[in-house]
């Protein structure tokens, strides 16, 4: 099987659709490495998940431990020794392939699309026809709700009215996120570019909605273009009011002995990554609910029950808290992600 069509069967790549498969394989070069190459070294921190497409190599504890995983077995599925710092130094013990992904480009790839699978971009419902209706309509919103009067009224302070015409591009994939947005009136549509120059159309929003979060929580590039269909009026936040009114407020991070704390008191552990990478490895009682799942299955979580997300590097439990939090729940991100608990 070439190298190419092998990669896209691995855990979590294989995940993904046609398009982010086809964006991802664009970044990730495919080495030929020749026996005896130390591949990473135990305590780097570096980006990159490694997977081994053909040969072997050996992993080396700190106790020196050595195992062999070789090209095509099962254990080759995973990406080598992934836990950041790493556990283990890497070495081929033949000729051998790898692929060298780009870690972080991944995990944005399976939240957007694990985001657009379960309904696209993340809305905020209310009633825009009129400046009370606004207000009220945010006081009914579970997010807003949460917040304390304090920041709900800075909130509506910060708030910028701006006028857009059709054709006007709000945000451009790629660039870094800047503010969060409200439609108050119009309409736009949500497009992302493909590395092919492929432009494939992910939704269409309205008032009412919101978009724009994903990137300030997640801090990676916007992954997607939003243009207005028509005129209309949108109302901004900045990234630093986002942080300070709503992020910090609704999204709470928590070290690995207050969740040990947490479920002991009844909190429930929810993995937000693939079902495969659950299988490879996760935290003791914890329940896997992928972020593209989510937002189908909230309505069967425990009401009133407290929640700690944790996924890899904490994008998609960043976005997993703030969706949870939406519904009305009180959910907490695991800061340090699987490897906070580990062996807890």
């Amino acid at each position: 099987m070439p190298a190419a069509e092998l990669l896209i069967t691995l855990v979590p790549i294989n995940s993904l659709g046609p398009d982010s498969i086809e964006e991802l394989l664009a970044s990730t070069p495919i080495e030929n490495v020749a026996s005896g190459t130390v591949l990473f070294e135990q305590g780097d921190e570096d980006r990159h998940s490694i997977y081994l497409l053909e040969g072997e190599v050996q992993l080396t504890g700190q106790t020196g431990s050595q195992r062999t995983i070789i090209g095509g077995q099962e254990e080759a599925k995973y990406a080598l020794a992934q836990l950041k710092p790493r556990q283990y130094t890497g070495k081929t013990k033949s000729k051998a392939v790898i692929a060298r992904v780009d870690s972080v480009l991944l995990d944005r790839l399976i939240t957007l699309e694990q985001t657009a699978r379960a309904g696209g971009i993340e809305v905020v419902e209310y009633d825009g026809s009129a400046d009370n209706d606004w207000v009220m309509g945010l006081l009914r919103n579970e997010v807003f709700q949460q917040l304390p009067p304090a920041n709900f009224n800075a909130l509506l302070s910060h708030l910028e009215a701006v006028p857009v015409v059709a054709g006007q591009v709000i945000v451009k994939q790629d660039d870094p996120g800047d503010y969060y947005y409200l439609i108050q009136s119009g309409r736009a549509t949500v497009a992302r570019k493909q590395p092919t120059g492929k432009v494939g159309m992910l939704a269409e929003i309205g008032e009412g909605e919101g978009f724009g979060e994903e990137a300030l929580l997640s801090g990676a590039p916007r992954n997607a273009t939003v243009i207005m269909r028509s005129e209309g009026i949108l109302m901004r936040l900045t990234k630093q009011d986002f942080d300070e009114l709503l992020k910090e407020p609704i999204v709470h991070w928590v070290s690995g002995d207050e969740v040990r704390a947490l479920v002991q008191g009844g909190a429930g552990l929810i993995d937000v990554r693939t079902e495969d990478e659950f299988k490879r490895g996760a935290i003791k009682g914890s329940l896997n609910l992928p972020l593209y799942l989510l937002r189908l299955k909230a309505s069967t979580l425990e009401p009133g029950r407290r929640y700690v997300v944790y996924c890899d590097s904490g994008s998609r439990s960043c976005a997993a808290a703030f969706l949870l939090a939406q519904r009305g729940f009180e959910a907490s991100v695991l800061k340090g992600g699987l490897n906070a608990l580990r062996g807890g």
